[in-house]
């Protein structure tokens, strides 16, 4: 990443010395009301201090964390639920069924009658009452 993408262009160029001692509103997309508001509720001016900000580091670290967390059993259970009805669902993503020529799909769906469900049903009706 490019660090002249996350901030404004009058602090383009800076080390990072300088950019973490320069004011939070250097940020791209913090702006001088932000800035503001952030050192009325916690106190902070600097890049430096918003990056040392207890609430920061655990929010850092609680998305990290969860980005690495194990599901639990039970998310595990729907999981696997859902990737059997899946595969039931659409049993040609299983190359095995497919090069067999076996489907996994054990209850045949509905099917519709054709002569119901064709558009000119009724006029088929009409003409078996009254053949020609």
């Amino acid at each position: 990443m490019n660090i002249d993408t996350v901030v404004d262009k009058e602090y383009l160029g800076l080390s990072f010395r300088a950019l973490a001692d320069a004011p939070t509103s250097a940020l791209r997309g913090l702006s001088a009301k932000d800035a503001r508001l952030l050192a009325q509720a916690f106190n902070v001016h600097t890049v430096r201090e918003l990056a040392a900000l207890e609430f920061v580091k655990w929010a850092a670290a609680i998305a990290t964390l969860a980005e690495m967390e194990q599901a639990t059993p039970e998310e595990q259970a729907k999981e696997t639920l859902l990737d059997d009805g899946l595969e039931m669902t659409f049993p040609a993503s299983d190359p095995v069924s497919v090069d067999a020529g076996v489907t996994r799909i054990e209850v045949a769906p509905e099917k519709v009658d054709a002569h119901d469900d064709h558009q000119h049903a009724g006029k088929m009706e009409h003409d078996a009452a009254h053949p020609a």
